[in-house]
């Protein structure tokens, strides 16, 4: 586990410098995760409560919600929406669909990598352990799909419920997170990821 209480900061993105209530709120967000990820290793992660994390943050019940909705939204958010937001609005015209995940899972992988939290490999580790947060993170997986359904039929000019969308992004979507799920396979590469892409569109020879 990361020693260091205040290195998982979120990664600011270029542009202008934040200014220092908005360093502050992040420094806290921040504190708050670090004494989040100890107490979970110490008396894990069901036994922590949230009363706990913010004493240990020294800041209070309240302000504890002010930056997270609930003990599981620590864990699970990561703060790189924006950059997320960004990356579709400078995807390529004209790519096939395989070419448009390939796109999209680079570009993803790349800003989550280079984020230490989004990377922290205990946070990793709990979120894809512990059954609670699994149906927490199963319900944002849904969620994740039902929006790249609707991102690919406007990308791609196809109607949002047609079934070969659907079945494709389904299909991509499970191999993809059966691939990152770290309980199974350990966390796979971008170089995995897009060879098991390589293997869908030649129609999976074995």
């Amino acid at each position: 586990m990361n020693d260091n209480p205040t290195a998982a900061a979120p990664r600011t993105s270029s542009g202008p410098r934040p200014g220092l209530r908005e360093r502050q709120k992040a420094r806290t967000r921040a504190d708050i995760r670090a004494a989040a990820l100890e107490l979970f290793d110490r008396n894990g992660y069901e036994a922590t409560t949230v009363a706990q994390i913010a004493e240990a943050t020294n800041v209070s019940h309240t302000t504890f919600f002010r930056y997270f909705q609930s003990k599981e939204q620590v864990i699970i958010s990561d703060d790189l929406d924006d950059e997320r937001d960004a990356i579709l609005q400078e995807i390529p015209a004209g790519l096939s669909h395989f070419g448009l995940v390939r796109e999209l899972i680079t570009r993803m992988y790349r800003i989550a990598e280079k984020d230490e939290w989004a990377a922290n490999p205990e946070r990793l580790r709990i979120l894809h352990s512990e059954p609670s947060l699994r149906a927490t993170y199963q319900f944002e997986s849904d969620r994740v799909i039902s929006a790249a359904t609707d991102y690919f039929a406007d990308y791609l000019g196809v109607a949002h419920d047609d079934f070969r969308l659907r079945v494709f992004v389904s299909a991509v979507s499970g191999v993809m997170f059966h691939l990152t799920d770290i309980t199974r396979t350990g966390l796979a590469s971008l170089d995995e990821c897009l060879a098991a892409l390589d293997l869908m569109e030649q129609g999976l020879p074995v």
